[in-house]
């Protein structure tokens, strides 16, 4: 008999979603499996989806945005490799579940969003002094804030923006996902001599992001 959505039924899914979607696929950093057990995935998704929460699968937020899947999340947490104390920005951050992660794992996150609705429900999902909320287009970041120690760019995107890459601090890490054709990667690369070189490390289906088109022509 099926019962009503709760906070133990949120648990017992949280940890199936670790074990079966998580462990399995090489998100095993300690830091990054104890903040996605400890977040509330389903306090960023809308009400009538919550029982769905922790599927492997993206969830629609409405207005062409959508949550990743919880292993897009997880692989690009460890990929960033985030430690406490660690300057943040967050492109995209939609309902901020991710955002939540990063605060569990002690950075200063500077989350940036443009649409008011999505923002909104983070404020009211998300509390903590570490997070800043930033409101506007996703490919201008955050420059008034920079340089940060990690970007990260949560959606599937055609190209970097050139001012995005200047807010990364030398030395610093970037990661994303770029579409080539009908693949997306998870790409990551190390900032050093002004540049940011990105390879990939997995092939994974990522919502896209709005703002990172590429000009006719444009190969990545």
């Amino acid at each position: 008999m099926a019962t009503k959505f709760s906070e133990i039924t949120a648990a017992e899914m949280r940890s199936a979603m670790i074990d079966s979607q998580l462990r399995t696929n090489d998100v095993i950093d300690p830091a990054v499996v104890g903040a996605m057990a400890a977040v509330p995935r389903e306090a960023h998704v809308p009400a009538a989806l919550a029982s769905v929460a922790y599927m492997d699968r993206a969830i629609a937020l409405g207005g062409g945005r959508a949550l990743n899947a919880p292993l897009v999340t997880g692989r690009m947490l460890v990929a960033a490799a985030i430690r406490p104390g660690m300057r943040v920005l967050l492109v995209g951050s939609a309902t901020g579940y991710t955002a939540a992660l990063l605060a569990r794992l002690g950075a200063e996150v500077h989350a940036v969003e443009e649409q008011a609705e999505l923002m909104t429900t983070a404020r009211d999902a998300v509390t903590g002094e570490n997070i800043h909320w930033v409101e506007g287009p996703l490919s201008a970041g955050a420059p008034g804030a920079a340089p940060f120690d990690r970007i990260i760019v949560e959606g599937a995107i055609d190209t970097l923006p050139d001012e995005l890459a200047a807010q990364l601090a030398e030395g610093g890490r970037l990661v994303a996902a770029r579409r080539e054709g009908a693949v997306t990667r998870l790409v990551h690369g190390v900032k050093a001599g002004g540049v940011v070189p990105l390879r990939s490390f997995a092939d994974m289906d990522v919502a896209p992001l709005p703002g990172f088109a590429a000009p006719a022509g444009f190969q990545f």
